[in-house]
């Protein structure tokens, strides 16, 4: 509760003018819902809260989209379903609970939250619509379906349209100046990872909270990055720096591991050279990350690079493991300068950067089917409630809980437990507001419109101020939403000033959001270990389908992303962390497989009999590594490629180098199944 008195009695300036704005777009969708003549405006205003939770012009722009998008088609399915069914309401509320359901389900299937919010919306509209026709039979026509569709999706747009416009007009917050603030803090973070990790001295925990951050900021990054494009002509070029970033932040993180991993698991391998070389990359990067200017920073690495080119050139290694280390030195400068160029582009929207593609959404059909089941579940224990009892407010017992089922499934179980609760408790605060203060008042208003603002804008704008902190957003959601719904402020508010349906419709919110706390809790989903195990036969599909791609690595680094954040999210309470290692070993495999195919087409040609083998060899021992297991067989593909190239070239430098990649892939596998097999591992 500290964070409530302290948001509610010593808020931040951003927090107040948040605020204000909401309460100036939710006084102008209920003034247009009412000059229009809708009959339950209340809608619009909670149209108008949803998009208030993150306030930036581009978000709201986007969710706003969504929100229209989806409305119409939840709009249109509920109009279809009436139509056919309406003679027929259990048989309409059975294919009512299967579409929501579908809904759900794809909603589980993507990544970021306004294209979640609009599937929720698709689900909400069609139930809204399709609810309050079944519950007044005796007035169902095919004029009272599409007047009562045509009035709650006219609602929904206008919050919509009313929140994007004040959001663009009164004080308006950018994605881009949250989306360089970000970058610039991904980019540090990514810098003192490196450092770490070429650090003999930096600890197990050290390496992994980073890890852990990097990929929280990755995450939020390129969840703005579809945002930011709509911020005006130079919001498509953001974008694409944006994925550009998130895609070179990858390429490092897949490279840096083995410099890590080999002066702390491998120190007889390490030579006078390879010495040298860590103390000088480590330094280089240390400068990096203290220097002013972006310029400053790619020139430093830019010199790097040409002395370590230029070493390899004029001095040839007698170690293969030497001419190995050579090469991923020179690929990790090499992504660092393309990856300080996309933090400029961000900055400056350099026209010359290549378009890289956003991050792909990894997507189980498990985890989604579990995610609409629950949701199904939800809507028929309360049309089983609502159907038994008869009572019009039963139905909020199947509308709020049914999208909160949909925009809070992703979160893990521990979370959900406290939000849930704060919602509850935003609604019991919320039902006593609008009985003793708001409907109180309003009694004496005579309806004039400026007497319901003044009454509403207290109440709204300190729910507004919750929401906007994360820390307190669950108690503003749930104190806004009913708040709206309880309040109904319209042109006849008979229904509202009676209170024995007010305390019902309060009653239902509040039951509604108790059962989807308890089917959370009974539905939790399949088990964390299921999940990694599915996650990593994926990828072990991945590796075997990489180098069909004409941009392999970028492919790779799409679907790698999301994985790895789920990885880790699934191995934080782990002490080994062996998942995470794990699973920057597998970001690591596809750039090497990547790599040894260019180097071995260039230098052999495309005729490598053993190569397929070797790719086929190398995703199976991957695997194995996953289960805790390893054998020979990718040892002995690693010896007839390499005995194919000195049949070929004979032992030249990069012959050299590609065994030197080999022992270096084995004792990744050694190791990885090692640290699988221990006892506190999730596998």
């Amino acid at each position: 509760m500290e964070a409530v008195l302290r948001n509610l009695f010593l808020p931040k300036k951003q927090a107040v003018i948040f605020a204000l704005k909401g309460v100036i777009a939710m006084a102008m969708a209920l003034t247009v819902a009412l000059f229009l003549n809708l009959d339950r405006p209340y809608w619009a205003l909670v149209s108008a809260v949803f998009l208030q939770i993150r306030p930036e012009s581009g978000l709201v722009a986007e969710k706003a989209l969504c929100q229209i998008v989806g409305t119409v088609i939840g709009g249109l399915f509920g109009i279809l379903l009436l139509t056919q069914l309406i003679s027929y309401p259990y048989l309409a509320l059975g294919i009512l609970g299967l579409w929501l359901g579908i809904n759900s389900t794809l909603s589980a299937l993507v990544r970021q939250t306004n294209f979640i919010y609009g599937f929720a919306m698709a689900a909400v509209t069609a139930e809204i619509i399709v609810l309050l026709v079944i519950a007044s039979p005796t007035t169902v026509s095919s004029q009272a379906v599409f007047s009562i569709a045509q009035s709650r999706m006219s609602e929904i747009i206008i919050g919509s349209i009313c929140a994007g416009i004040v959001s663009h007009l009164f004080w308006p917050v950018k994605v881009k100046n949250g989306l360089q603030i970000q970058a610039k803090s991904l980019i540090n973070q990514t810098l003192n990872y490196l450092v770490t990790e070429l650090n003999i001295q930096g600890s197990h925990e050290e390496r992994h909270q980073q890890i852990d951050g990097i990929l929280a900021t990755l995450g939020a990054v390129n969840e703005d990055s579809s945002a930011v494009r709509y911020e005006g002509p130079k919001g498509p070029g953001r974008a694409r720096a944006a994925n550009q970033l998130s895609q070179k932040v990858l390429s490092l993180l897949a490279l840096i591991q083995i410099f890590g991993r080999l002066q702390r698991s491998h120190t007889k391998l390490m030579s006078p050279l390879l010495t040298q070389l860590f103390t000088q990359l480590k330094q280089v990067l240390a400068n990096i990350a203290q220097a002013n200017s972006v310029d400053d920073c790619i020139e430093q690495v830019k010199n790097l690079r040409r002395e370590l080119t230029e070493y390899r050139a004029n001095n040839s290694s007698e170690l293969p493991f030497e001419s190995h280390m050579l090469n991923v030195s020179v690929d990790i400068t090499t992504e660092l300068t393309v990856l300080l160029r996309a933090y400029r582009a961000l900055e400056e929207r350099d026209t010359r950067l290549l378009n890289a593609p956003s991050t792909v959404t990894y997507r189980d059909p498990l985890a989604a089917i579990i995610v609409g089941f629950r949701t199904v579940m939800v809507f028929f224990i309360g049309a089983c409630i609502w159907v038994s009892t008869g009572s019009p407010a039963a139905i909020m017992i199947m509308i709020l809980p049914v999208i909160f089922s949909i925009m809070l499934a992703r979160f893990p179980l521990i979370v959900l437990r406290v939000v849930l609760k704060r919602i509850m408790i935003g609604v019991v605060v919320a039902s006593f507001v609008s009985i003793f203060y708001a409907l109180n008042l309003l009694a004496y208003s005579g309806g004039q419109l400026e007497i319901l603002i003044l009454v509403l804008a207290g109440p709204y704008f300190i729910g507004l101020l919750l929401l906007a902190d994360r820390e307190t957003l669950p108690y503003g959601l749930g104190f806004c939403i009913p708040f709206s719904i309880l309040v109904s402020p319209s042109t006849d508010m008979s229904r509202a000033f009676s209170i024995d349906y007010t305390l019902s419709a309060a009653m239902a919110i509040f039951t509604g959001v108790a059962i989807l706390f308890w089917v959370f809790h009974l539905l939790t989903g399949p088990s964390a270990q299921l999940l990694v195990h599915r996650i990593f036969k994926a990828t072990h599909q991945d590796l075997l389908d990489i180098n069909k791609h004409s941009a392999p690595i970028v492919w790779y680094n799409q679907r790698m992303a999301d994985r790895l954040l789920r990885l880790t999210h699934y191995d934080q309470g782990s002490q080994s962390r062996a998942i995470t290692d794990l699973a920057l070993t597998a970001l690591n495999l596809g750039h090497a497989a990547v790599r040894l195919r260019s180097v071995c087409e260039n230098v052999a040609g495309k005729d490598l009999k053993y190569f397929a083998l070797w790719q086929h060899a190398l995703a199976d021992a991957f695997l194995l590594a996953s289960k805790g297991q390893v054998d020979q067989r990718f040892k002995h593909a690693c010896d007839a490629l390499y005995q194919e190239l000195v049949c070929i070239l004979g032992e030249s430098q990069q012959v050299e180098a590609i065994q030197g990649m080999f022992m270096r892939i084995n004792l990744t596998f050694e190791r990885s199944a090692n640290s699988i097999k221990t006892p506190n591992s999730l596998l």
